[in-house]
């Protein structure tokens, strides 16, 4: 028997695109009021939010209301999807501020996995609620770079919190691009690598649980930052 219950919210956009939202809710006594909202993978290549189902069930299982949903064109989302992510970047907003609103959440933790990163981070100052944000694979290489360069500059330069979490393998950005880009951010950045795991393996259900775990002691470390309300 699980100990979450999921809720199945549609969230609408400024410019009235419909997202399929799903809320994994713990059945018992749920940890103050931070919620984590997750970013899933890139739409045109199949990301979507049942990726991700592994990661909020662990976090709902440890206390934590966690928030998945489609990003515009995928599942039963209404809209398009965008070729670099900015269109999504609303999406995001949109989801913090229903979270803000109808989970009475004042804090948010911003989680992306791959193009999600990215894309998430562009949202990370535009919301006042988001505390911190956790990144699961951030394509920070040269050949990424040609569509979601333009969003480094936002989560670079924002000094809330970050970890960046990537296997020493991963085919999109070197152990040393990220540790380049990171040379430059504004804030507290923390890096966790994966020996030996490439990109594509960290997203796969195997690891579910070391993110989990990753982001738990992350959250922990918000928690000592700054008092709870």
């Amino acid at each position: 028997m699980s100990n979450y219950k999921v809720d199945y919210p549609t969230v609408e956009t400024p410019d009235k695109v419909k997202l399929s939202a799903r809320v994994f809710i713990p059945k018992e006594e749920i940890k103050n009021n931070l919620a984590i909202v997750l970013v899933h993978p890139y739409s045109i290549l199949g990301g979507r939010q049942a990726l991700l189902k592994g990661i909020a069930t662990g976090l709902a299982g440890n206390g934590y209301r966690a928030i998945t949903f489609d990003m515009r064109g995928v599942g039963s989302s209404t809209g398009r999807a965008s070729l670099t992510g900015f269109a999504e970047v609303k999406d995001v907003i949109a989801v913090c501020n229903w979270v803000s609103v109808n989970l009475s959440s004042h804090r948010i933790l911003l989680v992306g996995s791959s193009a999600g990163a990215p894309i998430a981070g562009s949202a990370v100052d535009q919301v006042e609620q988001v505390v911190g944000y956790v990144s699961l694979g951030y394509p920070f290489g040269m050949m990424a770079s040609i569509l979601f360069g333009r969003h480094h500059k936002a989560i670079l330069r924002s000094s809330k919190p970050k970890l960046f979490i990537m296997g020493t393998r991963d085919g999109f950005t070197s152990v040393k691009q990220l540790q380049n880009k990171l040379k430059s951010a504004a804030g507290h950045n923390e890096t966790h690598l994966l020996e030996g795991v490439s990109h594509f393996e960290m997203e796969g259900p195997a690891y579910d649980a070391g993110m989990v775990k990753l982001i738990l002691r992350f959250i922990d470390s918000l928690e000592d930052k700054q008092p709870v309300r």
